[in-house]
């Protein structure tokens, strides 16, 4: 993976369009993901870069220091948006998330993330050790290392993910499991589903958040230039079929989603297999406007307090 260091020149808290995290600062601390999972919807973004690379932040931390000490009101939590994954296997990556992290526990300031990531040893400490200002979301769709390895090439083993759940759980790090996406045909079956909530719940979760994949044109492009078991690619497109245009929660932003009563199904067969385990589970509702309501928390349950939705004119 190619890293080529840039100068942010905008803001490094900014404002996401997703209505879940409009309330919320976020950070990137790169434009591209080294985890490189075919499905990711960011893959259309304009500041993508072409594949094999990632574009890193690298004066983020600098500029992070003089953003907070120029704020009358610091923002009660901070969301590190998921199309950057905070824990990518790059060392520059990590170092500079590891100083970006110790700089907003050292001003006392929360820290949301989803990842599907692998989390060294140092990072894990540092989050234990301010565990009452984080919130951890773990991003995994199926116990199987082959669909795993074929959707995301360069994420952690599910394991390791679930073993690292369990670590921050034990730590009293407030910590929901993420289905997202659930996979139509490949990992929307009960045996999967049930073999998710399970291995959620022995790790100690008690909340899923979820939602199916959805299509863009630079996302099917990813999958069929990417997805190289052609039987899986077919499964899953098929799935789309009958599939509709569905405005959702991001600012002037549709895509196209499996049908409504295909996902309801999906949607139920999960909640049946995670009532097994006790679990309680949210349907992304920015990506599910049709059907679902309320928040998935996936910046947390402290940004989506009400104290929280005056960070809006902090940034």
């Amino acid at each position: 993976m190619r890293v080529v260091p840039i100068e942010r020149k905008s803001t490094v808290l900014t404002r996401s369009s997703l209505a879940c995290l409009a309330n919320v600062a976020t950070i990137n601390l790169t434009a591209g993901c080294a985890h490189r999972c075919v499905y990711c919807y960011t893959r259309g973004y304009a500041n993508s870069p072409r594949e094999g690379a990632i574009h890193l932040y690298a004066n983020t931390a600098a500029k992070l220091r003089e953003e907070l000490k120029r704020k009358r009101r610091l923002p009660q939590t901070v969301y590190f948006s998921p199309s950057s994954d905070l824990f990518q296997p790059v060392p520059a990556v990590l170092e500079l998330a590891l100083e970006t992290l110790g700089i907003l526990f050292e001003w006392r300031v929360g820290v949301t993330f989803l990842s599907k990531g692998r989390i060294p040893r140092s990072h894990m400490d540092l989050m234990k050790a301010n565990a009452s200002l984080v919130e951890a979301q773990v991003g995994l769709t199926s116990l199987d290392e082959r669909i795993l390895g074929a959707f995301e090439p360069n994420a952690a083993p599910p394991q390791v993910r679930l073993e690292q759940t369990k670590e921050l759980v034990d730590a009293a790090v407030a910590t929901t499991g993420r289905l997202d996406p659930i996979l139509p045909g490949l990992t929307d079956d009960e045996a999967t589903l049930r073999g998710v909530c399970s291995a959620f719940a022995e790790a100690g979760v008690s909340t899923l958040a979820a939602s199916t994949l959805f299509l863009r044109p630079a996302v099917t492009g990813s999958l069929m230039k990417n997805l190289r078991d052609e039987r899986m690619r077919e499964r899953l497109l098929d799935a789309f079929a009958r599939g509709n245009r569905l405005a959702i929660h991001a600012q002037g932003s549709s895509i196209t989603a499996l049908p409504q009563q295909s996902r309801r199904e999906i949607y139920a067969k999960l909640r049946s297999e995670a009532a097994e385990f006790g679990l309680d589970v949210r349907v992304c509702a920015c990506k599910n406007p049709d059907i679902a309501s309320g928040s998935c928390y996936i910046a947390g349950r402290r940004a989506a307090s009400r104290e929280a939705t005056r960070q809006i004119g902090l940034f």
